[in-house]
């Protein structure tokens, strides 16, 4: 499907790609990984046509159709949801050419328009992308609200369910969910699983990866490298080849030490000159294997917390939410030294608001929220990326900290977080998200919290920083609190699970395996409460519930079968307008009426006639259907 033939690439000074040469099937759904700045950004800018190779060749069959998620979101006025149906540029098309054809009163147009929605399926666009809004965490209230209403994180939500909307043959996504929950991680992963075009992905989630690709391009030290498998499958394969590589290495260094000593031994022996000559030119010759670099450029930990209060915090018959706005209540537990907790819970469902209650950014609107003398808070969420000075540096960030600090301990302590050399010291303004979101964490660390909030920390971070805060949350001694959708994160750190829904807040038994389940139950609307101080269902509430899923099934029914009828006699209406306007065109010809052949005249007369009567009837069918269909939406 796409070729890449000895590709080179750079980006202004720095190569990216060098003799890069692989393909990408029908099919084939690939992982792109690799350090932040190694250019899968790039490469996804060729295969879109924004820049051209360097060296090699870059190719595509023709004829595909290829969608990506547009990185800007015009503030217009158009709805959610004819928002995303233009993303199936072929409908879109459409439709408009239909809207022409109407406003000329083209029959002819209007017929073969028609037939090419129904092979588009363009008569259920709406419907499914109803469904792409729905399962992105739009409500169906939404839908109708322009995109201009949006946050920037939902507008994002808008262009990815645009891009999903796009039925197309290769679909390019890069970092997807970095605006999404994790129940809408969750059914984008299910949606791509049966999604039956070509797929590149990049994605710094693990999780996300294993469930939604079969191939790994890793980029490293200026290639490309595939590996069949999920991430899980390619960091196995991955390793086996570092060790290989490693005891290679170690093997090949002996050999040219024994050759270098018996080349300086023998040099200039002319009995032995011819020998030591061949092993200069073997070693020449000779492709030095590099070490094995398996060290994160990440290495940080947090301080021991040492004496801790107990309980840290406490939550008094406490309730949460903004002005007259309630959004949790009846908030009654403690905090212990040692607990390790990961909020869980549907979108809007209040797990942000209770960590900024638990932080002190709110303040609860009844109730008591109790916090211990020595309570030292570590708090991280997305706003404060945005609060760091854009004219100061990491270092300067840190001084504020503590002014005795000198500067080689602070710069030290950065350079575990890759804040190395000069760009410890120069402004954070011209910083990626991913890098002051390692500077906010960085301060996090340093003020050696004894109690974390961490809400999304791992947005815009990479494979490896993650993998490292993953490793240091794992050594952290005092409690924490987690709102995460990067799975391999919450399951490595986090020992009880709290469920954030419908005001309250409550243990949750199982797995994450099990809260998938469960939220996709309760978005089809067939769950059943199953948290355990929740009374089952009556068989009352139970009848009257399957009774309200048949009513809807069956006026779902009837709406399809509107919808058939009125296409149906749309298509008749085209028919007769195209006979009519040539029975019409022939009426005005002076000739009809100049003529001895009066049958003529009178059979194309009655013919108009009976065709305007049969206009008539017609429309007055559509009326009446259009009517019924409008009564049961």
């Amino acid at each position: 499907m796409i070729y890449f033939d000895k590709l080179s690439l750079r980006r202004g000074k720095k190569l990216l790609f060098e003799q890069a040469s692989f393909t990408i099937h029908r099919g084939d759904k690939v992982g792109m990984t690799g350090a932040n700045g190694c250019g899968k950004s790039s490469l996804f800018a060729l295969i879109r046509g924004e820049i051209e190779e360097d060296a090699g060749n870059f190719r595509a069959e023709s004829g595909i159709t290829m969608a990506h998620v547009a990185q800007e979101t015009p503030a217009v006025a158009t709805a959610a949801i004819d928002y995303v149906i233009e993303g199936d540029a072929e409908l879109h098309s459409t439709l408009q050419a239909l809207q022409q054809a109407e406003s000329t009163a083209d029959g002819h147009n209007m017929v073969v328009l028609h037939e090419k929605l129904e092979a588009i399926d363009g008569y259920a666009a709406k419907s499914r992308a109803s469904r792409l809004l729905h399962g992105l965490g739009f409500s169906t209230a939404q839908e109708e609200l322009p995109v201009a209403d949006f946050s920037g994180g939902w507008r994002m939500r808008l262009n990815l369910a645009q891009a999903l909307m796009c039925r197309s043959d290769l679909l390019l996504l890069d970092e997807p969910t970095n605006h999404l929950d994790l129940e809408a991680v969750i059914w984008l992963e299910r949606w791509l699983k049966n999604y039956r075009g070509a797929m590149l992905l990049i994605s710094h989630d693990r999780d996300f990866l294993d469930r939604c690709v079969n191939r790994i391009a890793h980029t490293e030290q200026q290639c490309i490298t595939l590996y069949t498998g999920n991430y899980s499958a390619f960091e196995k394969l991955r390793a086996e080849k570092l060790a290989l590589q490693q005891a290679a290495h170690n093997k090949q260094q002996q050999k040219i030490a024994h050759m270098s000593s018996f080349i300086e031994r023998f040099r200039a022996k002319a009995t032995k000159a011819r020998q030591a000559q061949s092993r200069i030119k073997a070693l020449e010759r000779m492709q030095i294997i590099a070490p094995a670099h398996v060290d994160s450029q990440f290495d940080f930990a947090f301080p021991e917390v040492g004496f801790a209060p107990n309980p840290l915090l406490r939550l008094d018959n406490a309730s949460a939410g903004y002005g007259e706005t309630t959004i949790l209540q009846a908030l009654n537990f403690g905090i212990l030294p040692g607990d390790r907790i990961g909020l869980l819970g549907p979108n809007g469902a209040g797990k942000s608001t209770l960590i900024k209650l638990l932080a002190g950014e709110i303040e609860p609107l009844n109730g008591k929220c109790e916090t211990s003398k020595g309570l030292r808070i570590g708090y991280f969420a997305q706003h404060q990326l945005e609060q760091l000075d854009a004219d100061r540096s990491p270092l300067e960030h840190l001084q504020d900290l503590n002014e005795r600090a000198s500067q080689k301990e602070l710069r030290n302590f950065l350079g575990g977080f890759a804040f190395a050399g000069d760009m410890a010291s120069e402004p954070v303004g011209p910083l990626s998200g991913g890098e002051k979101a390692r500077l906010v964490l960085a301060m996090l660390v340093y003020n050696k919290p004894n109690l974390l909030l961490l809400d999304e920390p791992t947005n815009h971070l990479d494979l490896e920083m993650r993998h490292a805060l993953t490793m240091a949350l794992q050594e952290f001694d005092g409690a924490m609190i987690l709102v995460s959708h990067d799975r391999y994160m919450l399951r490595s750190v986090c020992d009880t699970l709290l469920l954030v829904a419908e005001t309250h807040v409550e243990t949750f038994t199982g797995d994450l395996e099990d809260y998938a389940a469960w939220m996709m139950e309760q978005r089809s609307g067939k769950a059943e409460k199953n948290t355990a101080n929740q009374a089952p269902l009556s068989k009352k509430e139970k009848r009257r519930q399957s009774a309200a899923l048949r009513k809807d099934a069956a006026a779902q029914k009837n709406s399809q079968s509107l919808r058939r009828d009125l296409k149906k006699i749309e298509q008749q209406l085209a028919t007769l307008q195209v006979k009519k306007n040539d029975v019409a065109e022939k009426l005005a010809d002076p000739s009809v009426y100049g003529s001895d052949d009066r049958e003529l005249l009178k059979t194309l007369t009655v013919e108009h006639s009976t065709l305007e009567q049969q206009l008539s009837d017609m429309e007055g069918q559509w009326l009446l259907l259009s009517d019924k269909l409008e009564k049961t939406a």
